[in-house]
């Protein structure tokens, strides 16, 4: 019952909405990496509001998140395909 509930818990704080875009597994585990990236943003902004963190802590926080979502970019959808292989959109 306590995984149950986790669960529940976690999918109460950290919804992840469906993708509806075109499908490709990059397409789908970079949205997966932006909807975490402005789910912590809102986080860190709530805290930061809230007088529970600095406002520099907070800016460094989300250029370190930014950071990373600029890499998953990068790993996942700014790859170069051989000219005689298909592309992931074809």
């Amino acid at each position: 019952m306590s995984d149950n509930l986790e669960n529940s818990k976690d999918r109460f704080l950290y919804p992840i909405g469906r993708y509806r875009g075109e499908f490709t597994p990059e397409h789908l585990a970079f949205n997966a990496n932006l909807q975490e990236f402005a789910q912590r943003v809102s986080l860190i902004c709530g805290l930061e509001t809230g007088g529970k963190l600095p406002p520099g802590e907070a800016y460094k926080q989300i250029k370190q998140l930014w950071s990373d979502l600029k890499a998953s970019k990068k790993n996942l959808l700014d790859k170069i395909y051989p000219p005689d292989s298909p592309s992931p959109e074809e």
